[in-house]
């Protein structure tokens, strides 16, 4: 009989020390490995980051994506459950469970790092391994909890389920475990956060581009002003993005040339996008994922896709604030005429077919890892640049629009929109106003980049700077198109979201299946086999 793990933490490899006066057990009856030396150190930290990705469940659970329906066949029961909000009873790659057991077996490789470097004769040699194994274990606890619990907020995070963090390597045979509060994880990433990040010492990696897939210095101070950004600590948030960015923001954001140098195709742009070679990319990671070709060009998985009608009216067609006033059409019954796909530095593509118009950009690169070239088997993998210069600008610029400097908002939304788009108009608060005010609120018949805000935590004021959130969230939005971090901004400023179905490339049927402010179902529910093991569900 299989054993169940309340947390899924089995570590293979990884022995950190053995005792004893037995002379068999002097030797180590496996293949694990001691972690007793500086370079055995360091290579454990390379398994201190997912292979798993989140960016199917949240991106499939956000807006950025409708139901084309059932005449698209390309689908798969566990999709239409993400999609549909519904706690999933199937396992695959792309599946919580895949996610849960892939981040907590980083943790535990995190864990075992510290715990031989605290035990080791010169733990303070070891600090930049140490920092790295800190900030890495925040990092996994951080996106655990913001998937897994409801958005952190001051009013009820203190009794909210989190999830349990783990502080040292699990070493008894069938461990209980207890879920921290919300409150209880955050005070904890924060702690990692700041005893890791003195520590980091860039120089220790091989190369600048091996860099890339660990938490080099810049990535975690971007990954620290996500952390304050999502605890609306504006000032904190605004702090770490200026020391991710540097001197030079200008220079540290994405150089669309290198990448427009391959948009012949798709696969292409998308593997440049995300290349450690660009200045912009600051900590890559790689998943065991279909993610690539769920958003790339391909049938497979798009029955749940971004389409043409999101493109057009909220996304990447839609009128942007940074497009000039001349330009802008207020009708919603008509596609835009000036502002489209071919106006984006890399500019969008459009798989067509049957009911199929996915809309995509080239976020997320697929690639496969042959395991048996002859035999042409392997695993799909997907690759992501978690951390980039273009989304710490847009933290900056919204940590400024709450503290309600604007003209400091507005150099950064600009910076990002004059690098992201063949041409950007000049935006002030008087246009940004003006091209908020062109529409009215969403609604899922009349789709508009305008969503009502429902926080808890604190006040936006109408006007200039609820329409300067609306402006920077559309940005964000186009952003991080295909990599899941939309459905943290809607979890953070409580959107609520429809379901649709489209017919003929327009808005169908409207489901009655809201997902309100406070559903209980913002919190994805924990897989089925940690429940069944004994840990706390979500509520529902």
């Amino acid at each position: 009989m299989k054993r169940k793990s309340l947390l899924i933490l089995a570590l293979s490899g990884v022995l950190l020390s053995v005792s004893s006066c037995n002379k068999y057990l002097d030797e180590l009856p496996d293949n694990r490995a001691e972690l007793n030396n500086t370079d055995k150190i360091a290579k454990i930290l390379v398994s201190a980051y997912p292979t798993s990705s989140y960016g199917m469940v949240t991106e499939l659970s956000s807006d950025n994506t409708d139901d084309y329906g059932s005449t698209n066949p390309y689908s798969s029961r566990i999709l239409e459950q993400i999609y549909n909000w519904e706690d999933e009873t199937e396992n695959d790659d792309d599946a919580v469970n895949a996610v849960w057991e892939a981040s907590y077996k980083a943790i535990s490789s995190s864990n075992a790092a510290l715990a031989a470097i605290e035990t080791s004769a010169n733990p303070s040699s070891l600090n930049p391994q140490k920092g790295e194994a800190l900030v890495a274990r925040a990092y996994n606890h951080f996106m655990l909890v913001n998937i897994f619990g409801l958005h952190y907020n001051k009013v009820t995070s203190k009794t909210d389920l989190g999830v349990t963090y783990m502080l040292k390597p699990e070493t008894t045979l069938d461990p209980k475990y207890t879920r921290n509060t919300v409150q209880e994880v955050y005070d904890l990433v924060i702690k990692d956060l700041e005893e890791g990040i003195p520590l980091i010492d860039d120089s220790k990696f091989a190369s600048s581009s091996a860099a890339k897939y660990h938490f080099n210095k810049t990535a975690a101070y971007a990954f620290a002003a996500r952390v304050y950004l999502f605890m609306g600590e504006w000032q904190k948030a605004a702090d770490y993005a200026s020391l991710a960015l540097g001197g030079d923001v200008t220079g540290s954001l994405r150089n669309y040339s290198q990448v427009a140098a391959f948009a012949s195709v798709f696969n292409n742009t998308s593997r440049e996008y995300n290349s450690s070679a660009l200045k912009s990319n600051y900590l890559i990671l790689t998943s065991y994922s279909n993610l690539g070709t769920t958003f790339g060009p391909y049938y497979e998985n798009s029955r749940f896709n971004h389409n043409g009608v999101i493109a057009r009216r909220e996304t990447v067609s839609a009128t942007p604030p940074y497009l000039a006033r001349s330009y802008w059409n207020a009708n919603e019954t008509q596609v835009n005429p000036v502002f489209n796909s071919l106006n984006y530095r890399i500019r969008t593509y459009v798989y067509g077919g049957t009911n199929l118009d996915k809309t995509l950009l080239p976020h997320v690169a697929y690639m496969f890892e042959y395991t048996d070239p002859v035999a042409g088997i392997g695993y799909r993998r997907a690759v992501i640049s978690e951390f980039t210069s273009e989304e710490v600008l847009l933290t900056r610029a919204e940590a400024n629009i709450h503290l309600k400097k604007y003209t400091e908002a507005l150099s950064d939304m600009q910076m990002w929109a004059g690098n992201t788009v063949n041409f950007a108009s000049a935006m002030s608060e008087t246009v940004i106003n003006d091209w908020a005010n062109l529409f009215g609120y969403y609604t899922p018949t009349k789709p508009t980049q305008k969503k009502k805000f429902n926080v808890k935590d604190y006040i936006i004021e109408s006007g200039t700077q609820e329409n300067m959130l609306h402006a920077v969230l559309f940005m964000r939005r186009i952003q991080t198109l295909h990599t899941g971090l939309r459905w943290f901004d809607i979890k953070r400023y409580g959107i609520e979201l429809n379901r649709r179905t489209l017919s003929g490339g327009q808005v169908g049927t409207v489901s009655s299946n809201v997902l309100k402010v406070d559903d209980k179902r913002r919190a994805i529910q924990l897989p089925k086999d940690v429940i069944s093991a004994g840990l706390t569900p979500n509520p529902r």
